[in-house]
């Protein structure tokens, strides 16, 4: 098989699950429309965080995506995500359009289940069977996927804003329409390759195009940036600033395309790489960085200190997320547009630098770091690796030439997210933007980072279902912490109004959430560290294969 057109194939595919990706993160837009559900079915802000509820719990039947990942096409999974976003999200359009009137609540219940839902089979397509196309390189590509999903509530928001004025049954005929189109489009391109070929992947090339893909995403994210921060637009501006962004979109195709040019100008023919023999299973229990079953996975202590430690972070930055509309009019805020935003667009940048920047430190670790930085900053980066053996003790000897465990990140990211939260609480002027700023950027690094490690730890065998079961922690996170805790002391701080609903405006609506949510994430940093103290041999061996295979590759470039 030519290795270079299989490498086109699965440069394609990445580029087509990135288009999935921006289009993907529609579960985070609720803000953008739930006051107007709000006003249409006159609902209190319990009935409205329970509607919140049931659009996440729509992820705890992603199982059922994980099952088929194993058993079904990548472009039927992508085709039950787009008809289900269209019925679940098309619904919703027609009722705050009021082409039908408002349905009884338990049915708008079950069609914003089926809009979250929907999500779950494309995230699923695209994850795992990029991963396994990249399995060296998973850091990056789930920063990258996981990026763009940040980047979709915001490109979703300042399109509609740009087009439509901000209008919310507009911006729910997006949701509906645009992710079936998307997904139609990688149904054509998104294929799972053969393992040979997988093999046969030239680290040193993908890491110059990831850096790419990634250097486009910051201009798109920045982009987006500017045009938030520049407040109102005129028609003209608002429609060019459209059709940039899509061709900013469209941009990294030029990557597949420039691997299919190099294909064809290349005279030699690239030898393929041994394929190494996997050997027979034997029927035993499997270490950690093996392929574990299901029931094998939920065995493990490790699993559930991740799972525990990912509900701390997920769960209450959703809480902030599905919220954002009434914490912005308690702040006194009529337009929180540009709150949502933020958390998009940082939420983005902690997705793709947290999955970049935490491969780099499992393949080179901080004695790498010295030798790549140079004699001048060797006493800097010294200094770094005796600060983290000093702040690590509990870790046993783990330090960072060793790698630097995954779990390491998402400790740091809890950390801030509990300041976060704590700026919020004392809710001074600002503080909303900057809690926002922070949350979104934390969630994102918790995001990207925990995909990567469920692999590592429980192998790839099932990890489309090992995915699934890990993002339970949605909807049980988005129940907890938006449904009840942040649902029932916002009910307890507000007053009726006349229409059966009620509201609250000041600091003192959200800050007793913001204080419980704070002490979460102190929970979750501690989970953290005891889970990167539990894998620092697994992340040990990691790191040895990888410098032995980048020596190996360094020796044969040279011949």
């Amino acid at each position: 098989m030519d290795i270079s057109g299989a490498a086109t194939g699965r440069w394609l595919g990445l580029v087509t699950a990135v288009w999935v990706q921006c289009i993907s993160g529609n579960n985070y837009t609720f803000s953008n429309y739930s006051d107007a559900l709000k006003t249409l079915m006159g609902l209190t802000q319990l009935q409205l965080n329970n509607l919140s509820v049931a659009k996440d719990i729509g992820k705890a039947f992603g199982i059922v995506a994980g099952l088929a990942s194993d058993r079904l096409a990548t472009p039927i999974i992508l085709l039950i995500g787009s008809l289900e976003g269209l019925v679940g999200y098309g619904a919703q359009w027609l009722v705050v359009r009021q082409s039908i009137r408002p349905l009884p609540y338990w049915q708008m219940c079950i069609f914003l289940c089926m809009g979250g839902n929907s999500t779950t089979w494309m995230n699923t397509a695209v994850l795992v069977t990029c991963i396994r196309n990249f399995r060296r390189n998973r850091g990056p590509v789930s920063g990258i996927l996981k990026g763009y999903v940040g980047l979709s509530t915001a490109i979703f928001t300042d399109i509609c804003s740009a087009l439509f004025s901000d209008d919310p049954a507009s911006f729910l005929f997006l949701l509906a329409v645009v992710p079936a189109v998307v997904c139609t489009t990688a149904m054509l391109f998104l294929r799972e390759s053969p393992p040979e070929d997988v093999e046969a992947e030239d680290d040193g090339t993908d890491s110059q195009y990831f850096g790419v893909i990634n250097a486009m995403a910051v201009v798109i994210a920045v982009y987006l940036l500017a045009f938030d921060l520049t407040g109102k637009h005129g028609a003209v501006v608002s429609r060019v600033f459209a059709a940039v962004l899509l061709l900013l979109l469209v941009a990294p195709v030029a990557v597949p395309i420039h691997i299919a040019l190099k294909s064809i100008c290349r005279s030699g023919i690239r030898e393929k790489a041994d394929v190494e023999d996997g050997g027979g299973t034997r029927r035993r229990r499997p270490e950690i960085g093996e392929d574990h079953t299901i029931v094998e996975v939920v065995k493990t202590v490790d699993f559930w200190v991740l799972f525990l430690s990912f509900l701390c972070g997920v769960g209450t930055g959703l809480a902030v997320m599905n919220n954002m509309g009434q914490m912005g009019t308690a702040m006194g805020y009529t337009d929180v547009s540009i709150f949502v935003s933020m958390l998009s667009i940082w939420g983005f940048f902690g997705r793709i630098a947290s999955g970049t920047v935490s491969e780099y430190f499992i393949k080179v670790g901080v004695a790498g770091l010295a030798n790549r930085l140079g004699a001048s900053s060797l006493d800097f980066v010294l200094a770094y690796g005796r600060t983290l053996d000093n702040c690590n003790k509990c870790l046993n000897g783990w330090h960072g030439k060793h790698g630097t465990p995954r779990p390491i990140w998402n400790a740091v990211s809890q950390l801030l997210m509990a300041a976060g939260y704590v700026v919020m609480a004392i809710g001074m002027p600002g503080s909303l933007f900057i809690g926002s700023v922070v949350v979104g950027l934390c969630y994102g690094v918790r995001l990207a980072i925990s995909v990567p490690t469920a692999s590592e730890l429980f192998g790839l065998k099932y990890y489309g279902l090992i995915y699934n079961i890990l993002i339970l922690n949605l909807p049980l996170g988005s129940f907890l912490f938006s449904g009840l805790l942040a649902g029932i002391l916002y009910d307890a701080e507000a007053t009726k109004t006349d229409g059966g609903a009620n509201t609250c405006v000041g600091a003192h609506c959200y800050r007793m959430v913001f204080v419980v949510m704070a002490f979460v994430c102190l929970v979750g940093v501690g989970l953290d560290v005891l889970l990167a103290h539990r894998t620092k041999e697994l992340y040990r061996k990691i790191y040895s294969t990888k410098r032995s295979k980048n020596m190996k590759a360094a020796v044969s470039a040279r011949h």
